[in-house]
């Protein structure tokens, strides 16, 4: 899995390459499901059939998503793809020292990986649901590592463990929750999903009070919504089936449709795009400051600008 990851360019750094190569992912998947066709089945390491725990390792070490949990016929929790989780991690910029905080412990996975790099001590993982927390506490004490790991609403941060120098989420956003920037410090970094792309904020702070901004990266990410907030964009196909099915196919309208879901109808989504000449996600960025934040497309104080929610 690392060797692949590396031959496609994902693990420049030889230190992250060093934590994939030293954390084994299958310790934090010891279950997950794949669809078949006659649904969701379950690859588990203690199954009975030898071929079927051989299908089970093979997926651990698989450079793709593994959805982990399952409520109601819905997906609630996953590990991430490996490639996608070490491009977040090479955004996220951190340095020996640096204090970070992990919104959604998921498997423990990710949290074991920024471990490894910095320190149990330096990082901490919250997630609401408490069943989530204790298996992310087992798989972690399983490959000998001992992060701080919190049972909360990860909209709200971790306070008594701040500042953090860097924050990641691997859960999707409406918006950028206040709380976080709060609980950064000065010059941090906040990396997170938000509407199927990855935002990519720096923390500073100003005579106005503090600020976050910063762009989208340019790859795509979908991640299981964090919990209780809205999904944006999960009504795409009818809000917007007035428009041409071409345009609608088009991943970079997609994502501008799903970014300005609670600001903008379909027709102004589809003029800016096309007056834009049709934008990557690289060319939005958004802006938190003490008074709301806004999305925007190439510059924050332009004529392309829109509220986000509050989370």
């Amino acid at each position: 899995m690392v060797r692949d990851m590396a031959a496609m360019g994902a693990l420049p750094d030889p230190a992250w390459r060093a934590a994939f190569e030293a954390v084994p992912r299958h310790l934090f998947v010891p279950y997950y499901y794949v669809e078949g066709s006659g649904g969701s089945r379950r690859l588990w390491s203690g199954d009975p059939d030898q071929e079927n725990r051989w299908r089970w390792l093979s997926g651990a070490y698989a450079d793709t998503a593994l959805g982990t949990r399952m409520r109601d016929g819905r997906l609630i929790s996953s590990s991430s793809q490996p490639s996608l989780m070490a491009g977040m991690l090479a955004e996220l910029d951190v340095r020996d020292g640096h204090r970070v905080l992990e919104i959604g412990a998921g498997t423990g996975y990710n949290a074991a990986l920024l471990a490894h790099r910095l320190g149990d001590d330096l990082v901490t993982t919250v997630d609401l649901d408490p069943e989530i927390t204790e298996s992310a506490r087992v798989h972690l004490r399983a490959a000998g590592r001992r992060p701080a790991v919190f049972t909360g609403d990860g909209a709200r941060g971790v306070p008594e463990r701040a500042p953090f120098d860097r924050i990641i989420a691997t859960c999707a956003l409406p918006s950028v929750p206040r709380a976080w920037v709060e609980q950064s410090a000065p010059d941090g970094r906040i990396v997170a999903p938000l509407a199927t792309g990855l935002i990519s904020l720096r923390v500073t702070d100003t005579a106005g009070g503090r600020l976050a901004q910063g762009t989208f990266l340019p790859t795509s990410a979908f991640f299981v919504a964090l919990r209780g907030a809205p999904v944006l964009g999960e009504d795409l196909a009818e809000r917007a089936a007035e428009l041409p099915r071409h345009v609608l196919a088009n991943d970079s309208f997609r994502f501008l449709l799903a970014l300005s879901a609670q600001s903008l109808d379909p027709q102004e989504a589809y003029g800016l795009w096309r007056h834009a000449h049709r934008p990557g996600r690289e060319r939005y960025g958004v802006t938190v400051t003490d008074a709301g934040q806004w999305a925007w497309l190439d510059d924050p104080h332009g004529r392309d600008v829109w509220p986000l929610p509050p989370t």
